[in-house]
């Protein structure tokens, strides 16, 4: 398993976009020039996350919880990953853990992220998300 496979690196930058989109989706000055589909194109059709409240969402109940959230921010929500690390590849499956920092109006949180995606050339930067699961590491402030 190698940091720098190919589907290591097209996983990596599909967090990062990702979490872009996120940004953008959320605030009400981008959220108008964000293309929504972005999002429903990404996710696996068996697709699960389970955030850091444990609750279970699947594909549909994870793209209704996104599309519901747009705008709901003004210029004051961010998004950090790092410490994005492999830890299981095959041919076109890979597992990915990663560390998500937000900043929401100004409280702040960090997760602890582990994803599944396979390989798809119809998505946007070569993978699809199958799995999702957070746990915190730090929970917002209040």
């Amino acid at each position: 398993m190698s940091q720098e496979s190919p589907l290591f690196r097209k996983a990596s930058a599909e967090v990062v976009d990702f979490h872009r989109f996120f940004e953008d989706w959320y605030d009400a000055a981008t959220a108008d020039d964000t293309d929504f589909g972005r999002c429903e194109r990404t996710f696996g059709q068996a697709f699960h996350m389970i955030p850091p409240t444990g609750r279970i969402f699947d594909r549909a109940q994870t793209i209704e919880l996104i599309r519901a959230n747009r705008a709901t921010f003004q210029d004051n929500f961010t998004i950090e990953i790092s410490d994005i690390r492999a830890s299981y590849e095959t041919a076109d499956t890979i597992v990915l853990t990663y560390i998500e920092a937000q900043s929401r109006a100004g409280k702040f949180s960090r997760r602890q992220a582990s994803a599944v995606f396979t390989a798809s050339s119809s998505t946007p930067n070569g993978v699809e998300w199958q799995h999702l699961h957070e746990t915190w590491l730090q929970m917002p402030d209040n």
